[in-house]
């Protein structure tokens, strides 16, 4: 996994835990959780593109009559 063995796993969750504290990590882990989600389902989902007819009529046609 990109060269990174389970020494320095276990060293970046040590020193995440030392900056962030033992209550905050179960946040984290769940934003993390969550930007990956939208990630993968943004980047699985085609583009949307609006193709619908816009009104000719615009809000100033009303004033000018």
């Amino acid at each position: 996994m990109f060269g990174i063995g389970a020494q320095e796993l276990l060293l970046i969750l040590l020193v995440v835990l030392v900056i962030f504290g033992a209550n905050k990590l179960p946040e984290i882990g769940g934003g993390l959780g969550r930007a990956i989600r939208n990630f993968r389902r943004a980047s699985s989902e085609p583009d949307e593109i609006d193709i619908t007819p816009r009104d000719k009529k615009t809000p100033d046609d009303d004033r000018k009559a």
